[in-house]
């Protein structure tokens, strides 16, 4: 009463092959493809402006640390540099905290 009766189905095509699993697979590449040249393609671009410009980075530049701490460079060293924060307050950044470098009188390199 309340139970339809169940009609055989055929079997469908089968294996799809080559050509459906490339086709299956291809919007996942797409999206990968998308990805790399919207997000990692740039990040990549900015981090090695950013090594450059630390690379570079001379007495007189305009540092920003990770931390929020905005100085000029007085003393650079290979690992560290030395910034003065305030008049006659000079504390010592590892290279590696710097998120950005403003040059002498221009504007941020990573920018």
């Amino acid at each position: 009463m309340f139970l339809s009766t169940a009609h055989a189905q055929t079997a469908g095509a089968g294996d799809p092959g080559i050509a459906g699993q490339i086709i299956g697979i291809a919007p996942l590449l797409l999206i990968f493809v998308a990805f790399y040249f919207l997000m990692i393609r740039p990040q990549q671009r900015r981090m090695k402006a950013l090594a450059a410009a630390i690379g570079a980075t001379k007495k007189g530049d305009t540092v920003v640390t990770a931390g929020g701490l905005v100085g000029k460079v007085t003393k650079v060293e290979d690992r560290h540099l030395e910034v003065e924060i305030a008049q006659n307050v000079r504390v010592r950044v590892v290279k590696a905290t710097i998120a950005e470098v403003t040059p002498l009188g221009g504007k941020p390199a990573n920018d």
